[in-house]
């Protein structure tokens, strides 16, 4: 069973929305109405997700969150904070919540910040390896955590460049403070300076209240700069700006903010080379790779296949309430006979979908078939959550519709299937 997700909020209107919207994106709830209810669940129920008011009597949130750190650790928060105290926001971050939502929010809002919260969890995991060339990087990146050095992490697109940067921050002395990653490519241009630096009530068209950048929410702590390359050169003078000066600028703005932050990056492109062809700015880039480490793609590190494999299996089992336990010899020989263009990333999806078709304690070759005996397309450029969505689709659509039949052939609950359905916002009439 996967785990449930925890709402603390005193008022139970609020409460009762938020078990409704969260529960039609397909997750189970357990709700308290203050933070000492709530944290005598914590000690009964282990909790994949926290959502809590901050202001709540016997309790505060931020008393709350200080407590479930030191009795938790790592467990996600999702604090909610009323309008106009942003700064109880931004110090619920220094204090290690995931992130922050402002009331009033939508429900849109809402899925968004849970969804890329348990999407983050469903996507992380350990660094599983025992090839040489990544323990001797394992070594390197432990060496540097302790200090503050710019590291620049390069590679092919799903070969693990934000795990080892988010190992060199739990490596570091930093590891108690904020891990903010931004991700410079899902940012359009126009929005990505406020998205980093931040803008007070008034600065442009739009900016109805103040808000806290990246880089200041990740004070003290890392932040981790993902697909640098595709920043623009604009942006990238005010960037090297920052890592000068170590302190930012909000848009609209009157007096400067001073950071103490430690800076990573990753691409997937060669900043070297598009530095001299002026494709990126070159005292930026030498500003960045102060240490650069290259993650070796899987066909690299074949030896990393079954081990990577085994953990997957183990991995969404749990997630899927599935008994799976390995691989058949077939199955070994076909995932190691395979490219894996997409690297890491294709391995897990590959490997997920198997799970949900698999009928037995072991994935055979039939498990990574399609229509007409057909291996499984290459499905890198597609995230889980979306190769689960087709996944669903298309075996409702080869049922004619029936729910009974397709969650008992993806091995799955009619609920979660009506859940899935609901998120999608797909309508298949029970047949």
């Amino acid at each position: 069973m996967a785990k449930p997700i925890l709402l603390v909020d005193d008022e139970k209107q609020m409460r009762d929305a938020l078990r409704e919207a969260i529960q039609r994106l397909g997750y189970s709830t357990v709700v308290a109405d203050n933070g000492q209810d709530a944290l005598t669940k914590l000690n009964t129920t282990p909790f994949a997700l926290v959502v809590t008011d901050m202001k709540m009597p016997k309790m505060d949130g931020l008393s709350f969150l200080k407590e479930v750190r030191k009795r938790v650790g790592k467990l996600p928060v999702l604090v909610i904070t009323g309008y106009g105290t942003v700064e109880n926001a931004v110090e619920a971050m220094k204090e290690g919540a995931s992130d922050y939502l402002m009331k009033p929010f939508s429900f849109e809002k809402l899925t968004k910040k849970v969804n890329s919260i348990m999407e983050s969890l469903a996507g992380s995991r350990e660094i599983v390896s025992i090839n040489p060339k990544m323990k001797r990087i394992l070594q390197i990146a432990g060496e540097i955590s302790t200090s503050d050095t710019t590291v620049l992490i390069y590679g092919e697109s799903g070969t693990g460049k934000e795990l080892i940067a988010r190992f060199i921050h739990r490596s570091s002395h930093r590891k108690d403070k904020p891990f903010v990653a931004v991700n410079c490519a899902a940012i359009p241009d126009n929005l990505m300076e406020s998205e980093l630096f931040g803008h007070e009530k008034g600065s442009f068209t739009g900016a109805t209240e103040r808000k806290i950048g990246k880089f200041e929410l990740a004070n003290e702590g890392t932040i981790l700069l993902d697909e640098i390359g595709e920043m623009s050169m604009g942006l990238q003078a005010k960037l090297l700006r920052v890592l000068q000066e170590k302190e930012i600028d909000r848009v609209g703005g009157k007096h400067t903010i001073p950071i103490n932050i430690r800076v990573l990056a990753t691409t997937n492109r060669d900043l070297y080379k598009e530095s001299t062809e002026g494709n990126f700015r070159e005292d930026l880039y030498y500003r960045l790779s102060v240490f650069p480490i290259h993650v070796p793609p899987l066909r690299e590190r074949q030896d990393d296949i079954v081990p990577l494999s085994e953990y997957f299996i183990q991995k969404f089992s749990a997630l899927l309430s599935k008994e799976v336990k390995g691989l058949t010899k077939e199955a070994v020989e076909f995932l190691e006979n395979k490219q894996w263009r997409g690297n890491i990333r294709e391995l897990e999806n590959v490997i997920h979908r198997a799970v949900l078709l698999s009928k037995g304690e072991l994935i055979s070759v039939d498990d990574f078939m399609c229509d007409n005996d057909t291996p499984v397309a290459d499905n890198s450029s597609k995230g889980i959550k979306e190769m689960e969505k087709d996944l669903i689709l298309k075996t409702l659509k080869d049922v004619n519709g029936n729910k009974t039949k397709a969650a008992k052939i993806l091995g799955v609950s009619v609920r979660t299937i009506r859940n899935k359905l609901n998120e999608y916002g797909k309508y298949f009439p029970d047949t």
